[in-house]
């Protein structure tokens, strides 16, 4: 039986022509309907093994599309978006696309085609439906050393092509995308096109979609905490959205994807409306999504089946449909439509093991009318108990509270004390361990009192209070019952041994565990301006390391070439590098004269000095790197490529004290390297 590998390989060794080639394609498709998206997978593996012409790639490409829409249009129960188009016909140009009216559109582009000199396609990654999306290698990215250099790249279908408005839909999609900055949602960064292909481009990643793992043969329902990790992740990219005025409106498990480092993004925001229809908008009324009728039957609410106006609690009952395939390993109503299982009356069966409040929240979610829905995104999270709780400290009320700040004041000043120099100090008065006893008075006999009840846990207060009293340090800590962990940079003037005895000082504290930085004194005006909003950014994602090319372990040689990973908040940030020197001079690697550009898009990772601007010399020894994001430029000019370190540290304390009061989002991080003269 022919397949489409053997097929492709007899066309490219030249013992099979292009028409029985492209007619074999077609037989295929025709008798292997189910396994239509997988010939994707076929045809990108050939192209890799031996590049097929453009032209062919592009033809066999647009025919397993076209045999993926008809699929759709049979099953529409299925997951895959269905997308209300007209017949098929020659394409001709989308309007707002410069050409004469009626003009036929260009070869589509594919694989080994590349996108405005600039976006090398090199594999088909899947159809969605309004794009097909590919991973693409950035050649700027390449260029600049990146150690990233893949984006995603969505571009119009060739079904979808030809709507009227699939330029403006396309267009909308990226700038709504644009603002919807958040951990559990792609990251999109432009919109382009070329020649008769639009796109956009977004982060790449690397993983499987939710709706892989949901239908693989091996698939078991997952356990409740395991499965609330993903619904937690879920819920946050739509609470988000929400928020901000915008229902996903196709929300479904192929549109979640699961990365292999362990997160949870929401991709494909395409044919998100605007629900919170503000008056300035023009595009409220120039241009509605929802007329293109894409949707997926199986997730979709029956509000939106019956095109009513949308509404999170769209959102919120596909979110309950996959929660209940991730907890039973099938969709709540056999994968039959929202109007179907209302006219027939379905009830979806409670899940096994599922507690009465964690089965009333997801009932409530799967309500069949939108009235006796669940209203928001949290609050299904907090009564399903899935909403990532942060932990909250104790408080006490009245005489207690008094107390505690008493005790808490006391034991950072005996903290204190250990850090004050003994020299020419007094010793203190001996204190008897024992009671006093007066002459002639006999003592009283001994009394049996119940042991004093051990003290409670620490709070991240009590600790963060004596820190904050350290100088020349930034040091974050972390509570896990009486064990108290702190990790940072420490001045070799304080030490880890007297830092570990003011913590467990603390009433409480059974153990310390340190992961600290040895800082030189050298460097404490470093610490003294930047360390607070190192402590206060250690959430925000953002590092800087050392490129492996520039040396091993920290430890350069002179004649190395310094190079700097950066990695940016989940925001867009203006980014500086700084390279604080032994001789007292700060030299800033980022920006300067030569490299003005410092504007970066969320989560976004360059590699710096890629090109051999920095190269190590004298003096030698341990040196600091300094990394500052901000949510507006940190100076209104360039500052000098090389100034002294004092008179800068003034400017930045006060900039950044500027910032922080009227923008916040400032984070920073520190790299120290040793550097050594070359033998």
């Amino acid at each position: 039986m022919d397949n489409l590998a053997d097929t492709l390989r007899q066309f490219q060794s030249g013992t099979l022509g292009q028409a029985e080639m492209l007619a074999r394609v077609d037989r295929l498709l025709a008798s292997t309907p189910e396994s239509v998206s997988s010939l994707l997978k076929t045809l990108n593996d050939a192209h890799r093994r031996a590049p097929l012409p453009a032209e062919v790639y592009g033809e066999v490409e647009r025919r397993i599309a076209q045999a993926i829409e008809a699929r759709q249009r049979q099953r529409v129960g299925e997951e895959e978006t269905y997308v209300q188009t007209k017949p098929l016909q020659p394409p001709t140009q989308p309007a707002g696309i410069a050409g004469p009216p009626g003009a036929a559109v260009e070869r589509m582009k594919g694989v080994g085609d590349t996108l405005n000199g600039r976006f090398v396609l090199e594999e088909c990654v899947g159809f969605g439906g309004m794009g097909t999306v590919y991973k693409a290698l950035d050649l700027r990215k390449l260029e600049a050393s990146d150690r990233h250099p893949y984006i995603a790249i969505k571009v119009l279908n060739v079904q979808f092509q030809g709507h009227p408005k699939s330029l403006i839909a396309l267009q909308r999609e990226a700038r709504k995308a644009q603002t919807l900055a958040h951990p559990n949602i792609v990251a999109v960064y432009d919109f382009d096109r070329d020649g008769s292909m639009v796109y956009i481009t977004m982060e790449y990643l690397p993983g499987k979609s939710l709706s892989q793992m949901l239908r693989a043969p091996d698939f078991h329902p997952l356990p409740f905490d395991e499965a609330m990790k993903i619904v937690s992740g879920m819920g946050r990219a739509l609470a988000y959205a929400h928020e901000r005025g915008f229902v996903h409106c196709d929300f479904k498990p192929a549109n979640v994807i699961l990365t292999e480092n362990g997160g949870v993004k929401v991709i494909d925001f395409g044919i998100a409306r605007v629900f919170q229809k503000a008056e300035e908008d023009a595009d409220v009324t120039v241009f509605d999504p929802g007329s293109l009728g894409a949707l997926t039957p199986a997730y979709a609410s029956p509000e939106m089946l019956e095109n009513r106006e949308p509404d999170p609690r769209d959102d919120i009952y596909a979110l309950g449909c996959i929660t209940y395939e991730l907890l039973t390993g099938r969709h709540p109503f056999n994968r039959l439509s929202a109007l179907q299982a209302r006219d027939a009356g379905l009830r979806a069966q409670r899940p096994p093991g599922l507690g009465h409040r964690q089965w009333r929240a997801l009932r409530n979610a799967l309500a069949l009318r939108r009235e006796l829905r669940t209203p928001t995104v949290n609050g299904f999270l907090k009564e399903i108990g899935a909403r990532d709780l942060r932990r909250r400290q104790p408080l006490l009320i009245g005489a207690g509270t008094a107390l505690a700040a008493a005790a808490a004041a006391l034991v950072v000043f005996v903290a204190l004390r250990l850090l004050l120099p003994r020299h020419g100090t007094a010793p203190p008065a001996q204190v008897p361990s024992t009671p006093a006893v007066v002459a002639g008075t006999p003592s009283a006999p001994p009394t049996h009192t119940a042991p004093p009840a051990p003290a409670p846990p620490p709070t991240l207060a009590a600790v963060s209070t004596v820190l904050a009293g350290v100088p020349c340090s930034a040091l974050a800590p972390a509570i896990d019952g009486r064990v108290v962990r702190v990790q940072g940079y420490l001045a070799h003037s304080v030490g880890p041994a007297r830092l570990k005895a003011m913590l467990a000082a603390l009433p409480g504290v059974t153990r310390v565990e340190l992961t600290l930085h040895d800082v030189d004194d050298a460097k404490c005006p470093v610490m003294r301006v930047l360390g607070r909003y190192w402590v206060a950014s250690r959430t925000a994602s953002v590092s800087l390391r050392l490129n492996p090319g520039s040396g091993r372990a920290g430890n350069l040689v002179a004649g190395d070439t310094l190079m700097v990973d950066v990695s940016t908040p989940d925001y867009q940030s203006y980014v500086s590098v700084d390279y604080f020197v032994l001789d007292g001079n700060v030299v800033h690697l980022l920006p300067n004269a030569a490299a003005r550009e410092n504007l970066a898009p969320p989560r976004y990772t360059a590699t710096i000095g890629s090109l051999g601007n920095w190269v190590i010399g004298p003096p030698f020894g341990t040196e600091m790197l300094v990394l500052v994001t901000t949510s507006v430029p940190l100076f209104d000019s360039l500052r000098p490529d090389a100034e002294p370190g004092a008179a800068y540290l003034r400017a930045l304390d006060e900039r950044l004290a500027t910032i922080a009061r009227a923008h916040g989002a400032i984070a920073v991080d520190f790299l120290q390297i040793t550097t050594h003269a070359r033998r």
